[in-house]
């Protein structure tokens, strides 16, 4: 294994830019770049230029907009390497809506410190691991002019909302976009305490449906009692989705999935934790097969979600009206081997034999569907991430898979040939998605230093070898 002092000029650069590197990240987080909202789009525009500026400023070349019809990605490449690999590194600058506001402790987008946490909006999903990766790229440019690997860095705009735009940006820039691995720093570590190296995540298929049931709402005390209400059956449709225990109850929803391994289970048993405590941090009720562990339901084991439902009055007060429409956003989180339009057609199969006779379902996909991904164990990029995980924390990681979708891996992999690493440093408990969303700040010296291991690493393999894995 290469020794540490070969890449310690690059990583005392990059401890020594600590300070100038966490400014950085505080400038884009306070760019309220909220991809799903129209309202955001001043937020948008300013974290694309962000990066763009940053990539021209640590020297990579033709960086430019990517477009494929909705929210650009952010394009720059550094290619002197002869010989060695070429490597796209991957974040994204959108992020999730800040709301509910009033449960936030501090402003969403104006980050802030606090007990060795930095808290905003993106700060561990994803524009922390984002920073990490650019800047790594960016010190050894500095310290060495050149990079052990060819690199491009893509910039996602759109993958909170499930990537819609992705396939036209491969489409149309195909060529930009050749490499021999793809190496993302969206997707975190599957523990706080134990390392873990991510082999893939689950894929997600997206579905808004809705039910009519007359043709205009009514007086509830007028008609109530003999007409269908809209939110009563979208409730009742939802709830078929599952048997009393929360196992999905839909039938060819499963084809194609691949059962789980031995491997698979006792990665997830290594990563057991205390059940009790879990529901009880969180307030929750257990839901689901009591045959699998809560570690393999969160990561291993498909599902079928709500999102949301609404229909009639939510205004404040009441309103004594009958619902003639009701509508719900689903989301189905996908193992290997399930086929994202099968799996929704079989939802769609679903409802529709439980619709009662004279209501109409109307049916909408919510955005777009991926597979779900893996990498295979000997791949050089799996070989190359333990050898850094186990030197710098002295243990041999835990293979473990994401919960949720990232729709890059499995699209690069249709489309470029391009097998994935997820090497984020977000940690599962960084409340991503919710108020008070945050990053450890131990997080950031620790990434620096993996992701320059990781590159150095990466340059011990040819080309070819990450095509034949």
């Amino acid at each position: 294994m290469q020794g540490d002092h070969l890449i310690d000029d690059v990583i005392c650069h990059l401890e020594r830019e600590h300070d100038a590197i966490l400014e950085r990240l505080n400038a884009v987080l306070r760019l309220p770049s909220v991809s799903t909202d129209p309202a955001y789009a001043d937020g948008m525009r300013a974290a694309r230029q962000h990066f763009m500026d940053r990539l021209k400023a640590i020297g990579l070349e033709h960086v430019q907009l990517l477009d494929g019809g909705g929210h650009p990605a952010v394009y720059g490449s550094w290619e002197h390497a002869p010989g060695a690999p070429t490597v796209i590194i991957y974040g994204h600058y959108d992020v999730q809506p800040p709301e509910p506001l009033e449960l936030w402790k501090s402003p969403p987008f104006e980050p802030t410190i606090r007990d060795g946490r930095l808290y905003a909006r993106g700060a561990s999903d994803v524009k922390g691991s984002t920073t990490i990766a650019v800047e790594t790229v960016g010190a050894f440019l500095a310290v060495r002019q050149r990079c052990p690997v060819n690199v491009k860095v893509f910039i996602e705009g759109e993958e909170e909302i499930g990537s819609p735009s992705l396939f036209r940006i491969v489409e149309r820039h195909r060529d930009l976009l050749q490499a021999d691995a793809l190496i993302s720093a969206d997707g975190g570590r599957g523990s706080t305490v134990i390392p873990t190296l991510n082999t893939g995540s689950r894929g997600i298929a997206w579905l808004e449906v809705s039910i009519r049931t007359a043709s205009k709402d009514m007086h509830s005390g007028r008609y109530g009692g003999a007409l269908r209400n809209a939110l009563h059956e979208m409730a009742a449709l939802i709830a078929s989705l599952h048997d009393s225990e929360g196992r999905i109850a839909v039938a060819n929803y499963m084809e194609g999935a691949r059962p789980l391994t031995d491997r698979q289970r006792a990665d997830a048993a290594a990563l057991a934790i205390d059940e009790d405590a879990f529901y009880a941090e969180l307030e929750g009720v257990p839901r689901g097969d009591e045959n699998y562990s809560v570690v393999e339901r969160l990561t291993l084991l498909p599902t079928i979600d709500v999102n949301g439902m609404w229909g009639g009055y939510t205004g404040p007060g009441g309103k004594t009206v009958l619902p003639c429409v009701a509508t719900a956003k689903l989301t189905m989180r996908l193992v290997p081997g399930q086929d994202p339009q099968k799996a929704a057609d079989a939802v769609r199969r679903h409802l529709h034999s439980r619709c009662p006779k004279g209501a109409r379902l109307m049916f909408s996909a919510a955005g777009g569907g991926s597979p779900a991904s893996s990498l295979e164990a000997g791949h050089p990029l799996l070989v190359a991430a333990e050898a850094v995980i186990e030197r710098t924390t002295g243990r041999r990681p835990v293979h473990t898979r994401l919960g949720g979708s990232i729709p890059i891996m499995a699209i690069f992999k249709e489309m470029l040939g391009l097998d994935a690493l997820v090497f984020g440093f977000a940690k599962p408990d960084e409340d991503v998605h919710a108020p008070n969303e945050f990053f450890h700040l131990s997080s950031i010296p620790e990434g620096l230093a993996s992701w320059t291991m990781l590159l150095a690493e990466l340059a011990k393999f040819k080309p070819h070898q990450f095509r034949a894995a």
